[in-house]
């Protein structure tokens, strides 16, 4: 797999990552091995992701060579991964203050990585290999306990902050530049078919253990606060708390 390379003319954050390795290899060496077999054994960060993904996913009956293809083949099939993947990464360096190298999204951080494993199962699920997509989304389940149907909608720039036990519905819908933190559902009422799940805007924060549920507008530029249950459309640039939601700003 490590064969695989794609060459690209302008890649600053595969350059920073590929800088960032080799500084921690010289500096701490008993990590040589890790960080030799996950950057910096690749030419290109579609590679290098595909693979840590595939060490963290992969079953016994479907080695890590075969699970690392399966990704692989799915990020470069879509022609604006490397902006989505790039997005993503600046995200988190921009919002979260525990990063503080480029390495730590791609090697270490749970949301960053379930967020990539789903990007991979929407290239199969848009593609009707629905098994294959499943797979994914199954095993991302079992491993990060982070939930993401693959027919899901996500943009990009998305931080998924800590991330255990978020649940993203199948009809739903996340802008770019949105930040979601742990324990957020994004589900249906129970009582809905079809159209389901909410639809929510771009740079929306939703804070920690909130539940939005049914098939409802998030307007751009909200703010959710912890804890709360949202079961109606809230517009755009407010804030609101509390079960159910208020809006209070």
């Amino acid at each position: 797999m490590s064969s695989l390379k794609v060459s690209k003319r302008n890649c600053p954050i595969w350059d920073r990552l590929i800088t960032e390795a080799n500084d921690v290899v010289n500096r701490e060496p008993n990590l040589e091995d890790f960080f030799r077999k996950a950057i910096l054994s690749f030419g290109d960060i579609e590679s290098s992701i595909s693979y840590v993904l595939a060490d963290q996913l992969q079953q016994n009956d479907c080695d890590l060579e075969k699970t690392q293809s399966i990704i692989y083949n799915a990020l470069i099939a879509e022609l604006d991964i490397y902006e989505k993947i790039s997005k993503d990464i600046n995200t988190v360096v921009d919002r979260d203050p525990a990063c503080i190298t480029f390495y730590q999204p791609i090697l270490f951080f749970k949301g960053f990585q379930s967020l990539q494993v789903y990007r991979a199962a929407n290239h199969y699920w848009k593609i009707g290999d629905i098994a294959t997509a499943f797979y994914l989304q199954s095993r991302a389940s079992q491993v990060f306990d982070i939930d993401i149907h693959p027919a899901a909608d996500i943009g990009k720039g998305v931080l998924m902050d800590h991330a255990t036990g978020l649940v993203i519905g199948e009809t739903s819908k996340v802008g770019d530049g949105t930040s979601i933190l742990h324990g957020v559902t994004l589900g249906g009422t129970g009582m809905d078919v079809g159209d389901r799940h909410p639809k929510v805007g771009e740079n929306v924060t939703i804070s920690a253990n909130v539940s939005i549920l049914g098939n409802i507008n998030i307007g751009d530029d909200v703010k959710i606060g912890a804890g709360s249950l949202v079961l109606e459309n809230l517009p755009a640039g407010c804030t609101a708390v509390g079960v159910p939601a208020k809006i209070i700003k």
